[in-house]
């Protein structure tokens, strides 16, 4: 398996780019099974999801072809013959996102089997929502032997009613109702920018959608969807830690091709620390902490509130900081399996059912420490980059699922990280 080497100590100084929003690409990705004419999606992450994905979609007949690089990280998809749509166990075992494609295949073809997703060990991501909305439109759903089967003639507009806010939940059944017959109308849905990039690509397909970005989505079904061009938003999960990165080091970080308007509730609690985060173009970010950081208390909620996915970040971020810091975790119940691995770098924090204390400012030291999931993995990295010595991050197979080339793009202000393996060579 790969591991990080990281020694503590530079500041990070100068550029650092953003790619495309894993969480938006995959079920743009997904949207693509709706047409039999060809989606093109451009500033596509080179991450392992992203492949995780494409062999999904080939598996299904699907051609899709994958460009980095000159190609403008690229992917044209072209799902003219789904001969098997099945979502096969040993390709999403590792992805919760394997989910999305139950939602566009019934739509298209009435009819999908899709293997019960895996993915990040924080906490249960139930997919009752996603069935209980598919039969209210219509939808037969049995479930056996791990998998879950669709099927109907057609699924017909409804009205459902999140028991809870769902992201992927919101993006299954939009991408399902774009295709029913008469009106749906959703409630309590995500309000997440990577809802609205989906809804954006499907209306440039054809879809009539109303509301999406806000907690009630109205959809017209349409008979047939076409192709589109559509270009992915920037990763909002990336740039949020590349702000921390720059604070958390002391350094002058300019943060490029991000949305400042997607980091609000970040920002806001990193002004509050002492941290100066200046927006220079629509795209671009600077962040700098010339002083002593203080405590901030933080609680994730669902968009536009505190993000879960920065909630590990932002715990590195906060041994750093002068006074005591509360965590509270309200979207996943098993979301603090970073914190004993910065405890074994020096951090003082304590845990008591969803609520992270951290006491600080603590010097941290190198130790070997384990990568549990995607933003735990994020949080490592952070705290090793103002270690004293060398850590050595196992398990960076977890990173590579949702940030492309990390170590090359600090490498490149400032830090010193280097990857002992291949990037996507080891086994998961």
């Amino acid at each position: 398996m790969d591991k990080f080497v990281i020694r503590g100590g530079n500041p990070l100084v100068g550029t650092i780019r953003v790619s495309g929003a894993k969480n938006s690409a995959l079920p743009c990705m997904a949207a693509a099974l709706l047409t039999e004419e060809e989606v093109i999606l451009e500033n596509i992450p080179q991450v392992r999801d992203i492949e995780t994905e494409r062999k999904l979609l080939e598996s299904m007949g699907a051609a899709v072809q994958l460009g980095y690089g000159r190609a403008q990280h690229r992917t044209t998809i072209c799902c003219k013959t789904l001969s098997d749509p099945i979502a096969k166990y040993e390709i999403v075992k590792t992805m919760r996102a394997s989910s999305l494609v139950l939602g566009p295949l019934v739509a298209r073809v009435g009819m999908a089997r899709v293997a019960l997703p895996g993915g990040c060990a924080i906490g249960g991501r139930p997919i009752d929502l996603h069935i209980k909305g598919l039969e209210k439109m219509g939808a037969t759903i049995t479930q056996e032997h791990g998998y879950l089967e669709a099927r109907t003639e057609r699924l017909k507009g409804a009205h459902i009613v999140f028991d809870k806010i769902t992201v992927t939940g919101t993006e299954d059944l939009l991408m399902a109702a774009v295709l029913a017959d008469g009106e749906t109308v959703m409630e309590n849905c995500a309000c997440e920018p990577e809802v609205s990039d989906t809804a954006a690509l499907l209306t440039a397909m054809g879809a009539k959608i109303e509301g999406a970005g806000t907690s009630t989505i109205r959809v017209q079904g349409v008979t047939r969807l076409h192709g589109a061009r559509h270009r992915i938003n920037p990763d909002r999960i990336e740039a949020g830690t590349f702000l921390i990165a720059g604070a958390i080091t002391g350094g002058d970080l300019i943060v490029d091709n991000c949305n400042p308007e997607h980091l609000g509730a970040l920002i806001d609690k990193m002004t509050e620390m002492g941290v100066h985060v200046e927006t220079l173009a629509p795209d671009q970010l600077r962040v700098r902490a010339d002083a002593q950081l203080k405590a901030v208390d933080i609680s994730t909620e669902e968009y536009p509130g505190f993000p879960t996915d920065m909630q590990a970040q932002f715990m590195a971020l906060a041994t750093q900081a002068d006074g005591v810091t509360q965590v509270k975790e309200n979207i996943f119940e098993n979301r603090f399996m970073h914190v004993q691995e910065l405890v074994r770098m020096g951090a003082n924090i304590k845990v008591d059912g969803r609520v992270a204390t951290v006491r600080g400012a603590t010097p941290l030291s190198s130790a070997a420490v384990m990568c549990s999931d995607l933003r735990a993995s994020a949080s490592l990295v952070l705290a090793a980059l103002v270690a004293d010595g060398e850590t050595i991050l196992d398990r960076v197979y977890h990173m590579d699922r949702g940030y492309e080339r990390i170590e090359e793009k600090l490498r490149g202000v400032g830090a010193q990280i280097r990857r002992l393996g291949n990037v996507f060579g080891s086994a998961q």
